[in-house]
Formats: C-alpha cells, sequence, structure tokens
C-alpha cells in the first residue's frame, strides 16, 4: 500500500478527500488519484452492496463532453460502437481502439441531447483518451471539452438503491432503464442521474459539479444511514465487479487485447456503413476469430488465482490470470484468464500455478454471479 503522505503532493485529489479521511478510509494511489482502498473491511463493503447499499467515490474517472452537429459522426469514427443510434437519453458500452485493433480504453458513451455526448474514460487513460478524441474529432463539426478535473462522479449501487436515492431526486427513477441518463436535482443539486455501475448490482452514478460532490455525499450518505448504506472503496469494487464478470482495463483489456479477445465482439459494429479507426484490424480478427480468449474459472483446489499466475492444460501453457479472488458472494475462488481458444470452453478442465503446485480450476461461463430479478 502507497503511504498517502507521499503522494498527496504529485496525485490527483478527490473532492471528498476529507470525507474519506474523516470516515478512517486507507487511502492508495490508483491512476494517479489518491482514493480510499477501503473503509470498514472490503468484505464488509462487498456485501452491503450485494445485501443492501454502497456508496462510491468515482470522482477519478474521466468525463468528456463531445458537442456539436457532427459530434455523432466523429464519435463514430473515433470508437467502435455506433453513437448516431442512440436516443437521447440512452447509453452504451464502448471502446477506442489503436488502428491494430487493441483496446486503449473501455468507456461508456451517454447521449444527453441530438448534438451532445458525454464519454467516460477510465481514470489512468483519461488522458490518452481525451488526446485521441481530439484528435480524431479533427475535420468534424464537433467540440471535446474535457471536464474530467471539473465533474465528480458518486455511485450509489446494491438493491436498496432506488429507495434511498428516490426521495432526494425529481428524476422518476423507476422509470429510468438500464444504461438510460436524466438531467435532474439530487438533494437540490444539478446533476446526470444515470442507471449504470460496476458492481453487477442495480444503481446510480451520479455526475455533479466538483464543488457540489461533498453536499451530495453527504445527502445520500445520511439518506441511506437507515438501510445500512455504507461507503465502498476500490478493493470491494474490484471484487464485485469481477464476481460479475466485468473486465478492468490493465488486466483483461490492454493494448494486446482485441474486443474480440475478451468476447466482447458484439460491441464492434461492423455492419455500420462509414469508416472507424481500427475497423480493418478488428473485420479480420471477426473473420479469422481471436488468438486467445477470456474465460472464468472456479478453482477446485485449494488457492487463489492471482493476476499473472500460469494457466496450463495436461502439463502445457495455454494462457495466464487476469484477475483473481476469493469471491465473498459464492463462497469460492474465482478468476478470470485468457487462454488458448480450443481450451477456452465450459467444463474444460486447466490447471493454475500457485507458488509451487498445479491446482486444478474449471472453465466455467461469465458472470460467476447475476443478481436475483
Amino acid at each position: 500500500m502507497t503511504d498517502a503522505s507521499g503522494i498527496r503532493a504529485t496525485a490527483h485529489l478527490s473532492p471528498l478527500l476529507d470525507r474519506h479521511e474523516a470516515l478512517g478510509a486507507k487511502l492508495i494511489e490508483f491512476g494517479g488519484w489518491l482514493m480510499p482502498l477501503q473503509y470498514g473491511g472490503i468484505l464488509e463493503e462487498h456485501r452491503a452492496v450485494r445485501e443492501r447499499a454502497g456508496l462510491f467515490d468515482l470522482s477519478h474517472m474521466g468525463e468528456l463532453f463531445v458537442e456539436g452537429e457532427e459530434a455523432a459522426a466523429g464519435l463514430g469514427y473515433a470508437l467502435v460502437t455506433d453513437p448516431a443510434a442512440l436516443a437521447v437519453g440512452r447509453a452504451h458500452y464502448s471502446m477506442i481502439c489503436a488502428p491494430d485493433g487493441g483496446i486503449l480504453d473501455d468507456l461508456i458513451v451517454y447521449r444527453l441531447a441530438e448534438q451532445r455526448f458525454l464519454v467516460v474514460a477510465n481514470a489512468a487513460n483519461a488522458g490518452r483518451v481525451s488526446d485521441k478524441l481530439a484528435e480524431r474529432l479533427r475535420g468534424f463539426r464537433a467540440i471535446l471539452d474535457d471536464r474530467s478535473l471539473a465533474t465528480a462522479l458518486v455511485a450509489v449501487q446494491g438493491p436498496r438503491a432506488v429507495e434511498i436515492l428516490g426521495p432526494l431526486t425529481e428524476v422518476a427513477l423507476d422509470a429510468l432503464r438500464y444504461y438510460a441518463v436524466a438531467e435532474g436535482r439530487v438533494a437540490g443539486i444539478p446533476a446526470l442521474v444515470a442507471r449504470t455501475g460496476y458492481t453487477g448490482e442495480d444503481g446510480f452514478e451520479l455526475f455533479v459539479d466538483w464543488e457540489r460532490a461533498a453536499a451530495v455525499w453527504d445527502a445520500v450518505l445520511a439518506a441511506g444511514r437507515s438501510v445500512g448504506l455504507v461507503p465502498v472503496g476500490l478493493g470491494a469494487r474490484d471484487t464485485l465487479r469481477l464476481e460479475a464478470g466485468m473486465p478492468l482495463y490493465g488486466n483483461e483489456l490492454d493494448e494486446a487485447t482485441t474486443p474480440f479477445d475478451a468476447g466482447l465482439g458484439r460491441v464492434v459494429k461492423l455492419t455500420r456503413a462509414g469508416d472507424f479507426i481500427g475497423r480493418a484490424a478488428l473485420e479480420k480478427v471477426a473473420r479469422d476469430g481471436p488468438a486467445k480468449r477470456l474465460v472464468g474459472l472456479t478453482m477446485r483446489g485449494r488457492g487463489i488465482a492471482r493476476h499473472g499466475y500460469p494457466v496450463g492444460r495436461g502439463g502445457r501453457p495455454t494462457g495466464a490470470v487476469t484477475s483473481g479472488t476469493q469471491s465473498p458472494t459464492l463462497a469460492v475462488a474465482i478468476a478470470m484468464a485468457y487462454v488458448a481458444p480450443a481450451d477456452g470452453e465450459a467444463g474444460t478442465m486447466l490447471e493454475v500455478g500457485i507458488r509451487d503446485q498445479h491446482v486444478p480450476a474449471e472453465v466455467v461461463p461469465l458472470p460467476f454471479y447475476r443478481r436475483p430479478r
């Protein structure tokens, strides 16, 4: 763990840093930011989100607004999805790829108005995504406004999220569909309210002005206290997203990986008209098949598979673990790994190298966990 005092002078600081310190959070450097790893404990926070609700500070994420009469066309050229097909008030999962098809970042794209979009990037990649978008939008009648250091993001996730947030906003939460966004107020503060998240649970992400983040955080925390909402750090966020089979950039996704390798070829809209960066390379992967395959693993022996651990089959190497943990919800060790495509069918038995042992692991479908409907 990084000494918070040692990076405070160089890291970006959340507008909620004083709240985290008052709550006794353990702070770490993540993506160039000083952020909470945990408060009361990762296991406790994980279970709170699965059973009740958790409150997250996601102000380290990048918020890039794109506006203009050719904003949709420009984003369509820059990304592998088709933002022009989004209805106003809807969002989709997207990626920005290199010309060779490698993933530069995975994103959420929201259509806020006919000619206005919000692109949300991962913290560590936000600067690069901003630069790439600016470069790729040249020649289009569109303006990029990087408001990453002016926009805070607070999320409430869990089965009681509607109950907690409902009294604080005039946005009709029950009518807000998954991957939809609406403008409104939260605790009297202007906000974008999106029904999106990274936990596998129902919930909302609240985009507010930097200076108003603390008031929103305080209001949601107070409103949820009686039903068991707790603040949640990056540690439980990682175990929650892993159970939900959601990729993390730098683990499952990187420049050496295409969307098809990651089992996310559906994101790439090869049937739409027009060119986009990476199209030719991705058409080839779609035609020839990926060189590796992302799979879920359930450990059938003792041990936890960690990032980078080797994976084999019958004594020969086949790949490596990208993420792994002891699942708090399922009470079993789980992992994601890249393996040779022929070794990726559900039910296949593989081995993970853990210290000097070859621990059996079974390939299972992703996600590991789906919330009750």
